[in-house]
């Protein structure tokens, strides 16, 4: 055994150990203060990148099925307002059928007077339902129109929205005798040629635009500033035919789901194709009964688009809870402490930092023992 004063090797090695237990110890007061494994890069640098992603996925998810319950509550909008619109048919059915029988002659103008106003009503339910300021049952949710054919600026449209997906419109622009110009769109709804004229449309002014909604079919053209009698063209509704609903964490189509709903408009064609004062006589009363079968139907159809559609929402909903649930457990394995294990390594690296003190302690006097030689 050497004897030195200038390096104590024993003091250094215990004050190395110390060194070591002190920042073990404060380690584990980290992890056991924070509650996470990782709480730097350095910690478990690929640990941190995965639970990070995992993180945002998790985010991601969240609000995803924060947009699926928000479609959820739009579709249940939708479907209260095609369940008033349902009694209302009921009820237009059974004026139908008293109107088609002879004893209720002398009241068909009253019958037809109620039969009129239930129509108006169907008509306004559909055009006011909305969600947000969106239009549910006009048939323009789920639809965009895009430039197609001769919708260019430089022949005056500058843009259209409407109800109809895949439907190609006629547009045929003529001077008005009096002032402006009539302009009359054109289309087809199912088997019947629909249209609809606005007279006396004023051209828009050097950079304006001007918008003319054709409410029969539903649309709403924009013309610009190059409006004139040679501007006749088409404007097509595109393909888009359903408004997407974000319920998943990637840009995919699998993670979207696409919502349609049809036009319930009583006197639309496109909708329910309910004419006016067809209860004035026996004969008329016979056929609107068909008519009011037919949209019977088609208003069964479209309920049952929003059915398959709250379904199908409340299977995305309860497949991102268990998908959120099970990510956050993925991601709490790598980055949560260990709450026992750590206490058990706290425990230790406390004892030896106890016990580091008190070998550096006796190290240090160690030397003192040569002091005994200068006597």
């Amino acid at each position: 055994m050497s004897l030195t004063i200038q390096n104590n090797i024993a003091a250094m090695n215990a004050h190395r150990q110390l060194q070591i237990s002190d920042a073990g110890l404060s380690k584990s007061l980290e992890r056991l203060s924070s509650g996470y494994r990782i709480n730097r890069a350095a910690d478990d640098a690929a640990g941190l990148s995965i639970s990070m992603q995992m993180n945002a996925d998790i985010a991601s998810y969240t609000m995803a099925s924060r947009n699926a319950a928000e479609a959820t509550s739009l579709l249940q909008v939708a479907e209260g307002a095609t369940d008033q619109i349902s009694n209302m048919l009921t009820r237009l059915k059974e004026l139908a059928t008293q109107a088609s029988s002879s004893n209720a002659s002398g009241n068909l103008d009253k019958i037809n007077a109620e039969g009129n106003k239930l129509i108006d009503e169907i008509d306004r339910i559909a055009n006011v339902t909305q969600y947000s300021g969106t239009n549910l049952l006009d048939g323009s949710f789920g639809v965009t129109v895009s430039s197609g054919g001769t919708l260019t600026a430089g022949i005056g449209f500058s843009g259209a929205t409407g109800m109809q997906g895949g439907q190609t419109y006629t547009v045929a622009v003529t001077a008005n005798a009096s002032s402006g110009f009539d302009i009359t769109v054109s289309g087809t709804a199912g088997a019947n040629a629909v249209s609809q004229t606005i007279e006396g449309v004023a051209a828009p002014g050097t950079g304006e635009t001007s918008e003319i909604d054709f409410n029969a079919l539903g649309l709403t053209v924009t013309f610009n500033e190059h409006l004139d009698a040679s501007s006749d063209g088409t404007i097509i509704a595109n393909g888009a035919t359903a408004s997407d609903f974000q319920i998943g964490a990637q840009n995919s189509a699998d993670n979207r789901i696409g919502i349609l709903l049809g036009n319930v408009k009583g006197t639309d064609a496109s909708g329910l194709n309910l004419g006016k004062d067809q209860l004035l006589s026996a004969t008329n009363a016979q056929t609107f009964l068909d008519t009011v079968d037919s949209a019977i139907s088609t208003l069964a159809s479209r309920r049952g688009d929003i059915g398959a559609a709250q379904n199908r929402l409340g299977y995305a909903s309860a497949n991102l809870s268990t998908t959120i649930e099970n990510v956050q457990s993925a991601e709490s394995t790598i980055r949560d402490t260990d709450m026992a294990s750590e206490m058990t390594a706290f425990t230790k690296n406390q004892i030896l930092l106890q016990a580091g003190t008190a070998m550096l302690a006796q190290a240090n006097a160690a030397p003192q023992a040569l002091l005994s030689l200068f006597k």
